[in-house]
């Protein structure tokens, strides 16, 4: 890639880095045939493993099954930046309508436990997924995007949040923490930590593999089907799975299940990551906490510093394709490769001689009005959450635990947060969903240039593409 600086064994697709840093896991055998279970949960990543996690762990007699195409965290688990964040996808005001503004505030106080919760299991059950609470910084590179990170932090102060749960960093406190070229303002949230997340992903599945939950890999479900005679049913290329209830956990992968073509979005986000970052280099960048970092951008980046010293940064490449589909590849295309690279030097001038080694991209799901949801049936035996919209790695877990109090006909302050059972209309057919994305997209983008001219507000056509895109 003519003008990157690459390492010699750069790699770009197959696996993410993180699978590359720590290997693939052994593939576990697929479904042997037919078979019926108490819960079968179709797909084996974050949300299908917290499902499996707390119903195995509050009811040891449940029989559990999990259904995987490939294996399990091959998705998005696997891929994704390590944010374990308590950022919400959605709207709040859209969420407030169902049960009110306090649910609303409620909802983001599950999200603060939720954080915290994911770093106990991983100590109590012996993960080591590289986990560093120390926080996440928002940071504004122009006057326009100073006014939204402003008025973002004054909005959350309306939802509940309170001083110890976010802030604005002074000019000094925001230096210290990392230096950005050009920052002109920043804020900082404690709830938030770096994951490395594959091995939380492997690391979860030996977990409910050993607590006695059955997970099939290799087993492709093709279509889920409501009760019939007291069961729902899961229809696999292995042999039909039986149960009393059937629960979707395929995010990003769900447009592949029949009838299910224009229920959520699969959106493409993409990743590199650099090698290791000498002692020279890090003196002039600062960012010895490892908070997680993202700009204040429409097309935003989004950044970790990992734990052997590198920078992973990932962002929206080429977001979506036509009908749907989905590369299982893993591979980014070279334009944006070059893009992210320069994403990173702009924010981080000293990192212009440092190499790329990996390169990879994976899907995330966008429900129509861009909030996630949770939901079960018990009349038909059909569940399902997801729709996290890239907020997925602490939201998989808030799920996982609201899905099992569902599942256990349980009344919890779980079960009454205002994304439980939330309804949502389909996406339009296409070519209009192709090419309301690419718009959006290009209007994102085109506010970002504008707005980096040193454009005071917010562009109009930022406003715009918020406006098609229904967030």
């Amino acid at each position: 890639m003519r003008g990157i600086p690459l390492t010699e064994d750069f790699a770009n697709g197959g696996v993410s880095f993180w699978y590359r840093q720590i290997g693939l896991p052994a593939r576990r055998p697929a479904l042997p045939g037919a078979r019926e279970y108490d819960v079968a949960i179709v797909g084996g990543g974050y949300t299908g493993l917290w499902t499996a996690y707390y119903l195995k762990q509050t009811d040891p007699g449940l029989r559990i099954a999990i259904l995987e195409k490939e294996f399990a965290g091959f998705g998005a688990s696997g891929r994704n930046g390590g944010w374990l964040s308590a950022e919400f996808a959605g709207s709040r005001r859209r969420h407030a309508k169902a049960r009110g503004r306090q649910a609303m505030i409620d909802l983001q106080r599950a999200m603060f436990r939720s954080v915290d919760e994911v770093i106990e299991v991983t100590r109590a059950e012996g993960i080591d997924a590289d986990v560093h609470k120390s926080g996440l910084i928002h940071v504004a590179t122009n006057p326009a995007q100073r006014r939204r990170l402003r008025a973002g932090v004054a909005d959350l102060r309306r939802w509940g949040y309170g001083a110890d749960d976010v802030r604005l960093l002074d000019r000094d406190e925001q230096r210290e923490r990392v230096q950005v070229a050009g920052a002109l303002e920043a804020s900082y949230s404690p709830h938030c930590a770096r994951i490395q997340p594959a091995k939380l992903a492997v690391g979860l599945a030996a977990t409910v593999a050993r607590m006695g939950v059955d997970v099939f890999e290799d087993t492709t479900v093709t279509e889920i089907l409501p009760r019939r005679q007291g069961l729902a049913t899961a229809v696999t290329t292995r042999g039909v799975v039986r149960a009393e209830y059937v629960i979707r956990a395929t995010e990003g992968f769900t447009a592949s299940l029949a009838g299910q073509h224009r229920q959520w979005l699969p959106m493409n986000s993409s990743m590199i990551v650099t090698e290791p970052l000498p002692a020279e280099v890090w003196k002039h960048i600062g960012w010895h906490g490892s908070e997680l970092l993202e700009d204040e951008a429409h097309a935003y980046v989004y950044a970790q510093r990992t734990a052997d010293d590198r920078i992973a940064i990932g962002g929206r490449g080429v977001p979506y394709r036509f009908g749907s589909r989905v590369d299982r590849r893993g591979v980014t295309q070279r334009e944006t490769v070059a893009l992210l690279w320069r994403m990173l030097v702009r924010l981080f001038p000293a990192t212009a001689d440092v190499r790329v080694q990996h390169a990879w991209c994976g899907v995330l799901a966008v429900p129509r009005d861009w909030c996630s949801t949770v939901h079960l049936d018990h009349a038909t035996g059909l569940g399902w959450a997801g729709g996290y919209v890239g907020s997925g790695v602490t939201t998989t877990n808030l799920a996982g635990r609201t899905l099992r109090d569902l599942v256990l006909r349980r009344e919890t302050p779980l079960t009454e947060l205002p994304w439980v059972g939330r309804q949502v209309r389909q996406w339009e057919p296409e070519p209009l969903r192709w090419a309301g994305v690419r718009l959006i997209y290009t209007l994102f983008r085109a506010a970002d240039r504008r707005e980096n001219e040193r454009l005071a507000t917010t562009s109009a056509y930022a406003r715009l593409a918020d406006l098609i895109s229904g967030r």
